[in-house]
Order: C-alpha cells, then sequence, then structure tokens
C-alpha cells in the first residue's frame, strides 16, 4: 500500500529534485548505505553528463548543417543571380542579422522565386532554340537537325542573351519567309511553264522535292538551299525549252505563211493553223496559253508543213511562174526590158530536167526578187524626173495647141480654165531646162556609180551625143539657123512602143540647157524626129537584158 503511494507522485510533475528526493527516500526504506547510495549518485552524475554531452553534440551539428544550409543557400543565390544576369534582385536582405534559422527563412522564398524564374527561363531558353535549330535544319535540309532537342546552357540565362536567342530567330524567321516565298514563285513558274509546254507539272515539281505538290501546307514546303537550287535549274531548263519551242514553232509558222502565199490556201483552211501562225512574232513571255506550246501541236505543224512541201513540189511550175510574173512586174515598174518567153523557156526546161531542186530554184528566184528590188529602187529617182520631165512635155505640146487656138478667149464654156491651166502650163515649161540639168546629172552619176549605162525600156543614148549639149538641144533634132528657137513637139519614148505599153505622149524641151526660155510662137510648127531622154538610145534586147547586176539569167534573160 506504501508503494503505491510512493508512485503516486511520479504520475505529476517530475523534476530533478523531486526524482532525487524520492530516491533517496526508496534508499532509506531500502537500507543503502552511504558508499552505495555515493556510488549510484556519482553514476547518476555521469549518465546525466553524458546526456548533455550528447544533446550539445546534436545541437553543435545542427548548427553546422544550418550554417552550410546557409552557406549553399548563398552560393546557389549567387550562382542564380549569375545565371538570370540579376546584379540587383528585389526581396534580398541587405545584412546577416538574425538567428541561422531566420536568415535561412529569409533565403528560402528568394531562392524558390529565383528556381521558378530559372525554369522558366529555361523553358524560354528552350523553346527560342528550338526554333532556330528547326529553321537550320530546313534551311540546310538536314532533318536530324529538326527533330534533335536544343541544349540550354544554364550557366548564362541572362535576358541579353535571351534577346540575342530572340533576334537570331526574327532573322532566321525573315530569312525563312523570304526562301519561302522564293519557293512558291518558283513553284507557281514552274507550274506556268509547264501548262504552256503541256507537261505534267506534279510529276516535275515533286522531282525537285515531295513536298512542293499542292497536297502539303505552305509551311511543309521545302525551303533548303538544295530545294532553291534545283527549283532555280528546273525553271531555267523549263524556260530554255519554251525559248526553243517557241523559236521551233516560228519558224514552222513562217514556212505555213510562205507555202499558203505561194499556193494560194483558202483562209478557211489557214484560219486551222491560227493557233500556230498567232505567235510568229511574239517573245517567250507573250505566251501564256495553256499547251500553246506542246510537243504534239508542234508535231502538227510540221506535218503540216510536210504535207505543204510535198504539194508543193507537185504545183513547182505554177509556183515558179508565179515568181517570174512577180520579178517580170518589178522590172515592167522599173522600165527594165527583159526577154520573159526565153525566162520562162528556160524555167520549164529546169524544171523539166530535175537537175535542180525545187527548194533551191525557188530560194534563187527569191534571190532575183530581191536583186530587181534593190535595183529597182536604185533607178527610182531617176524614173521619177523621167515622168516629170514627160508631164511638163505634154503641158508644153497642150500649150503649143493652145496657142494655135484663135478661139480660145471667146467666152465659151471652159474657156476660163484652159487660161489657168496655160498659167501653169508656162510656169511648168520654164522649169523644163533644170528638169533636164537634174535629169542628165543624176543619170550620169547613176551609170558612174553602176558602171553601165542606165536604160528605159531598152533605150539608151551614148555618152558621145551629149558632148557638146550646150549649144544643142537636149532632146530632139538641132533647130535650123535659119529658124528661131522654139519649143518643139517631140514624142515620148513610149511613144515607139515601150514594153509596158504606156500611152503616147508629146513631150518637147527648150532648145538651150543653158536656161534660155524657149520662145512659142503660133503659126510655126516644125516637124522634128522623134526623140528620147538625153540618155535613150536603140539597142538590142542583149544589151538591154545586161543591166541588171548581179541578176542570173535564168529569170531575167533578154
Amino acid at each position: 500500500m506504501a508503494v503505491t503511494e510512493a508512485q503516486n507522485p511520479l504520475l505529476g510533475e517530475n523534476t530533478c529534485g523531486s526524482l532525487l528526493k524520492k530516491l533517496q527516500q526508496i534508499w532509506d526504506e531500502v537500507g543503502e548505505s552511504d558508499e552505495q547510495r555515493d556510488q549510484m549518485l556519482l553514476q547518476l552524475e555521469q549518465e546525466c553528463l553524458d546526456v548533455y554531452k550528447r544533446k550539445v553534440m546534436q545541437a553543435a551539428k545542427s548548427r553546422a548543417e544550418l550554417l552550410q544550409a546557409l552557406s549553399d543557400a548563398n552560393v546557389e543565390l549567387s550562382s542564380l543571380l549569375s545565371a538570370l544576369g540579376e546584379k540587383n534582385f528585389a526581396g534580398i536582405p541587405e545584412n546577416t542579422a538574425g538567428t541561422i534559422k531566420e536568415q535561412l527563412a529569409a533565403i528560402e522564398p528568394i531562392l524558390e522565386q529565383l528556381w521558378q524564374q530559372k525554369e522558366e527561363r529555361i523553358k524560354e531558353f528552350s523553346d527560342v532554340q528550338s526554333q532556330i535549330q528547326k529553321i537550320c535544319g530546313e534551311i540546310a535540309g538536314n532533318l536530324s537537325l529538326i527533330d534533335a532537342l536544343p541544349e540550354v546552357d544554364e550557366s548564362d540565362l541572362s535576358l541579353k542573351k535571351l534577346n540575342e536567342y530572340q533576334s537570331e530567330l526574327q532573322q532566321l524567321q525573315k530569312e525563312k519567309s523570304e526562301r519561302l516565298h522564293k519557293v512558291l514563285e518558283f513553284v507557281s513558274t514552274v507550274h506556268d511553264l509547264c501548262a504552256v509546254l503541256g507537261l505534267d507539272f506534279f510529276s516535275t515539281i515533286t522531282e525537285v522535292h515531295p513536298s512542293l505538290n499542292d497536297s502539303t501546307g505552305v509551311q511543309s514546303k521545302s525551303i533548303s538551299n538544295e530545294t532553291l537550287a534545283r527549283l532555280v535549274k528546273t525553271v531555267l531548263t523549263l524556260k530554255e525549252d519554251k525559248k526553243q519551242r517557241l523559236h521551233k514553232l516560228q519558224e514552222l509558222s513562217s514556212q505555213l505563211i510562205d507555202l499558203w502565199n505561194l499556193m494560194d490556201t483558202h483562209p478557211e483552211e489557214r484560219k486551222l493553223f491560227d493557233h500556230v501562225t498567232c505567235y510568229i512574232s511574239a517573245s517567250v513571255d507573250d505566251v501564256t496559253v495553256t499547251g500553246a506550246l506542246a510537243l504534239d501541236l508542234i508535231e502538227q505543224a510540221e506535218v503540216e508543213v510536210d504535207r505543204l512541201d510535198q504539194l508543193k513540189a507537185s504545183r513547182m511550175k505554177e509556183i515558179a511562174f508565179k515568181k517570174q510574173t512577180e520579178l517580170e512586174e518589178i522590172f515592167a515598174r522599173a522600165h527594165i526590158e527583159v526577154d520573159t518567153e526565153a525566162s520562162r523557156a528556160k524555167i520549164m526546161a529546169l524544171i523539166d530536167s530535175g537537175n535542180i531542186e525545187p527548194t533551191e530554184l525557188l530560194a534563187d528566184m527569191d534571190n532575183q526578187i530581191e536583186n530587181a528590188k534593190e535595183e529597182a529602187l536604185s533607178r527610182k529617182d531617176i524614173l521619177d524626173k523621167v515622168e516629170k520631165w514627160m508631164s511638163a512635155c505634154e503641158e508644153e505640146s497642150w500649150l503649143e495647141d493652145y496657142n494655135r487656138d484663135e478661139n480660145r478667149y471667146n467666152a465659151s464654156r471652159g474657156a476660163h480654165l484652159n487660161l489657168k491651166r496655160a498659167e501653169k502650163a508656162r510656169i511648168l515649161v520654164n522649169k523644163i531646162p533644170a528638169l533636164v540639168d537634174t535629169l542628165v546629172a543624176k543619170t550620169r552619176a547613176w551609170e558612174e556609180d553602176h558602171g553601165m549605162s542606165f536604160t528605159y525600156d531598152g533605150d539608151q543614148k551614148k555618152y558621145n551625143e551629149l558632148q557638146n549639149t550646150e549649144q544643142e538641144p537636149v532632146f530632139g533634132s538641132r533647130p535650123s539657123s535659119a529658124r528661131p528657137v522654139s519649143a518643139k513637139k517631140l514624142a515620148s519614148p513610149r511613144t515607139n512602143g515601150g514594153t509596158n505599153g504606156t500611152p503616147n505622149r508629146r513631150l518637147s524641151i527648150n532648145a538651150h540647157q543653158n536656161g534660155s526660155k524657149s520662145t512659142l510662137k503660133e503659126g510655126k510648127k516644125e516637124n522634128v524626129r522623134a526623140a528620147a531622154p538625153v540618155n535613150y538610145v536603140t539597142m538590142s534586147k542583149e544589151d538591154a537584158a545586161s543591166h541588171v547586176s548581179g541578176i542570173e539569167p535564168i529569170l531575167a534573160s533578154p
């Protein structure tokens, strides 16, 4: 019962003094000796000392750990601030006052905030670098760069570095946009060229790169250096093909038109090839119609040219005589005399003999026509002067008849018109000497330049007949010294029946080339022989045919 009571106090608050008192009471009851009591107290004291030591050591260790944690926190803080490029960060305590735990408690939220900021910054760097790496891979055409994850340098996560990456990304995005624009332009050009050339666009563009067909999105199209280079090469190749095909088509068009003109092809038949001939003078950029330069269209034109060539060979005589007629018309307009029957006979003989290719004969005749045109052009100025001289002589002849008319001043119908004509005729007649001088000078200059005599429908007058023209009439016979100098009636060279069958004209000139005016007298009419221009004289057909330099006798023989 006593023991129970003694334990009850243990249920209350225990202290070292109360426990020691209880221990002494127990010893008293037990009857422990003083020696035993001292030994047990010494033991108890040693045990208490050990407990204190352990507690002190634990406390010291805890303090050391806290100090290390604080040091690590400060190091980590410095590292984070350095990596983030933060020189000044709000919230960092300015002094280190306070206990270790207080200092740790103050720095921990800052570290947490900086860690969160670091993670966000790493994500930003990763996103930017991923985009940079992807675009670089697209430009280089390296798929491994596109799929690989970027390596972020966590030692430098500053905003300055991030801005550098962002600037690089913007430049790359701009370059990508420009490249994509170029690619789309090239693809569009290839599409248009394929349409004009009649080629399969899909197969052509996928040969360059599979991503360039219409089924893929714009952003998925290849923009690599290799793709751009192949697109440039493809466009250049297609443009060269277009240029060559257009040149070929224009050559065929020219041949078709020449053959049609030679054989007088009906307009309805020509319309069947309007889609070919419409580009005869077009530039490469003008041809944009789908299929305009397709190979089957060119082959169709080639077949038609071959067909017309065969048809031309069967109609060779008809075509040759058509060209001969053109040549004779040029000669006739230029008042050049040729033996048309002999020329046509030689053409017939050549065709029948088969010794010359039809194309060679036609080419030779085309050459003759060009030479004849050049010859006619060189004679044009002189022929114009001859026409003016003939017209003036006709007016002079009319004026003579008018002056001999005794009733010319009567108030008859039309008398005033004849009076006005007479006034104009007198002015024109006074210009005849100067006109003749000009004609003679031009004719001589032409003959000196060409080294041959100038002929007019086969007639010619030798220079030795012109030596004394100052005191003789330029045209017509020398006037008798017993007669006054007067205007004469002369027959135009065409009155003798020129090649062209032109109507007869009455021609005359003044008696002198030195500018003296002819005196018109009524009632006095002098018969003189028919005269030709100063350099006209009757000549043989053989001489007349020799005037055209460089013209083959096949087509221009006398």
